[in-house]
């Protein structure tokens, strides 16, 4: 275990966040809100404190660095920032335990969403908009942020890929192009432009600046965090349709968009994760427009807050523009199987991924076809291309320590002694880092009435999920942290 490497990349991490809480700092210091300056100034003191001792320990770092040094370096490197960004909170006394200030910062960070606070509106702007800087930073990965602005390894891609392939989102990463320096810039390159057109859209929309500003990064991130407690029910129709299309969007694979630039429009258009994902986005909203005619008084209405619903979980974003735990049962049911399903691979969605769910359903087809014809080689192929075995054995692997984790889980948060459909539904929504359940954490309501042993338990779903589990069950492995 190279560990001088990883506490190098740690200390790097930390200064990231530490410069990304600078705006809401001067945005607390110049709106009178001192005291929440000053927590930001203090945080900030001692992420920086941390970083130099990391540095300092880590200045002859060998240069070996190898997939397991990577997983362990995307774990701690998570589980560190989630620590040090809800001090914030905590030392403000705007969000007054520690633990659910982990709780909400940990949310954000891992794009999840889910939230503690009864009244959002009382968070001074500079709480706020860390808040939902956090998504930002969480949805492409600060990883991948950092590998695209800082050299930290060299000329050494291996190092890169490791750390790539065990932050991003997906059941297998490639390069875009030959160095995967480049591909991280492309990636954060395509993430800004497609958030600054959010920004734009919604300012023309006459939505404040500020609000404009977190909104925009909350989407981009798939993170759903807003600044009002009706989410986005409060805005124009304008805005609720600028949201609904960019979170569809924003769940769509990065590299699709990549291709698009290159001018291989062909290529996009037989993607077969597209089809699926917009297929499965456009059969929802007909089915929820016609399950809700009723609740609403046009054909308009039902369409937008079906369209805005179906957009917000299957990209796994968890905002909302009305209670759809209100709704009648089959609409509630089929949002909840696309709490499960999530945005494609490569996007900055969670959820156990479109691309993942086709090759289950392929190897599924396979497995028939191999004991209706056992002499017949048979192959799983996407996109024209056969799947190599040990991509398919990944994703059985992936699928049973997904439910095992949810199984678990659930077990754990039902010791609170809320409903069963609460429980089940907050585990499935923090795993899949969706934010809003059923019942009790519904669109309009929270998570503060768990006890501290089911938040623990929820935080790491969250942080789990976004990392794609491995980069956190690696953590509690005896081997991983053993020297070579």
């Amino acid at each position: 275990m190279n560990f001088r490497m990883i506490g190098r990349i740690i200390s790097f991490i930390l200064i990231v966040e530490a410069i990304f809480m600078l705006p809401a700092m001067l945005l607390c210091a110049f709106g009178g809100q001192t005291f929440s300056a000053v927590a930001f100034l203090i945080t900030i003191g001692i992420i920086l404190a941390v970083s130099c001792g990391l540095w300092l320990l880590s200045r002859k770092a060998p240069r070996g660095f190898y997939s397991r040094d990577g997983l362990v370096c995307v774990g701690l490197s998570w589980i560190t920032m989630s620590l040090f960004g809800a001090l914030p909170f905590a030392i403000s006394g705007e969000i007054p335990s520690y633990l659910d200030s982990l709780f909400e910062i940990a949310s954000g960070f891992s794009t999840t969403g889910a939230s503690i606070l009864n009244d959002v509106e009382a968070l001074s702007k500079g709480m706020l908009l860390w808040r939902s800087t956090s998504h930002w930073l969480g949805g492409m990965g600060v990883l991948v942020f950092l590998l695209a602005l800082v050299p930290i390894s060299g000329r050494n891609d291996g190092f890169t890929m490791h750390l790539l392939r065990a932050e991003s989102p997906g059941p297998d990463v490639g390069k875009l192009v030959p160095r995967m320096k480049q591909t991280a810039i492309i990636l954060y390159g395509l993430y800004i432009l497609l958030t600054v057109l959010d920004f734009i859209c919604l300012i023309i929309g006459k939505m404040p600046v500020f609000d404009a500003v977190c909104i925009a990064v909350g989407t981009a991130g798939t993170g759903g965090f807003g600044v009002l407690n009706t989410s986005i029910g409060s805005y124009s129709p304008y805005i609720q349709v600028v949201c609904t299309v960019f979170m569809f969007l924003f769940g769509v694979n990065f590299t699709c968009y990549y291709l698009l630039i290159c001018g291989k429009i062909k290529n996009v258009l037989k993607d077969e994760e597209l089809h699926w994902y917009l297929s499965i986005a456009l059969l929802s909203i007909i089915a929820i427009t016609i399950s809700v005619r009723n609740v609403y008084p046009t054909f308009g209405e039902s369409l937008r807050h079906s369209a805005f619903q179906v957009g917000s979980l299957l990209s796994s974003t968890g905002f909302s523009t009305t209670d759809f735990d209100l709704w009648p049962a089959f609409p509630k049911a089929l949002l909840f199987c696309l709490m499960f399903i999530g945005a494609s691979a490569g996007s900055t969605g969670g959820g156990f991924k479109v691309g993942r769910s086709i090759l289950i359903a392929k190897i599924i087809r396979r497995n028939v076809r191999q004991v209706l014809y056992p002499q017949k080689v048979q192959v799983v192929r996407v996109n024209g291309r056969v799947v190599d075995e040990t991509v398919l054995s990944n994703t059985n692997a992936y699928l049973c320590a997904y439910l095992i984790i949810i199984l678990a889980s659930f077990l754990v948060v039902s010791l609170d002694g809320f409903s069963t459909a609460t429980n089940f539904s907050a585990v499935v929504s923090c795993f899949n880092n969706m934010g809003p359940g059923l019942e009790s954490v519904g669109p309009s309501l929270n998570y503060s009435g768990y006890g501290a042993a089911s938040k623990i338990v929820l935080i790491f779903d969250m942080l789990a999920g976004r990392l794609e589990i491995f980069p956190i069950l690696v953590l509690f492995s005896r081997s991983a942290w053993k020297r070579r």
